[in-house]
């Protein structure tokens, strides 16, 4: 039987952290898991229920609303790959925006909403087989970690195929105001003092600015296989 790991993939927002993680485990058999996705839900919901604005954050009423916040990954056959539901709605398609962009580093560094998530995580990710992307699964999560990715691209680059994604959904942004919330989400994930965006010691460092999806995937797949035969 071909053993198993865990990977994690950390990195800057915007670098295709999710779309290689759900190549990888589409291709390994393994479960795939978006912890961005689960921190915007939960940013979602703070704007459903108007406790975050612009100017602010009732941070002590959303801490308080965790217990009401129910995240579930449910496999789309269709997809082929899980969306997440809150409180048993699908809510894939609205925590994409960019409404939900310029708000989600604010509510990541509550602690109190990262201690929830990550012990959700943890448990997801109990018997291996797992890949899962997000912010702090090589230094918090998953420490241990059989193998560790950071992505990384310029700002610039990153807002481009942001701004590229969001156009093509139909949404009225610009350039500027998606590099913007690039830089600011940026400066926020790294300057936190709860779990801020470092390098594991141990991962391997991957600037995508030119490289392709196929090019990208094919790069870590060779990481994966060289991984799982040492092991």
């Amino acid at each position: 039987m071909t053993k198993k790991i865990t990977i994690a993939i950390d990195g800057f927002s915007s670098t295709g952290k999710s779309t290689l993680a759900k190549q990888l485990a589409k291709q390994l058999g393994y479960i795939f898991v978006d912890t961005g996705a689960m921190y915007r839900a939960v940013t979602f919901f703070a704007m459903q229920n108007n406790l975050i604005f612009v100017d602010s954050f009732n941070k002590v009423e959303l801490v308080n609303s965790l217990k009401n916040i129910v995240l579930e990954f449910k496999f789309n056959t269709e997809l082929g790959f899980s969306e997440i539901y809150l409180n048993g709605k699908n809510v894939e398609k609205d925590i994409r925006t960019i409404e939900v962009s310029n708000f989600v580093s604010r509510v990541a560094e509550v602690s109190e909403v990262r201690a929830k998530l990550v012990e959700q995580q943890q448990e997801m990710g109990k018997n291996k087989a797992i890949v899962m992307d997000g912010r702090d699964i090589g230094t918090v999560v998953f420490p241990n970690a059989e193998l560790k990715i950071f992505m990384t691209a310029s700002a610039a680059t990153r807002a481009q195929r942001r701004y590229d994604e969001l156009h093509q959904k139909g949404d009225l942004v610009t350039y500027e105001e998606v590099l913007k919330n690039v830089e600011e989400r940026d400066y926020i994930d790294t300057h936190r003092e709860d779990s801020p965006l470092i390098v594991a010691g141990d991962a391997i460092e991957i600037d995508n600015s030119y490289l392709t999806r196929e090019e990208q995937f094919e790069k870590v797949l060779d990481l994966v296989n060289s991984k799982i035969n040492e092991i």
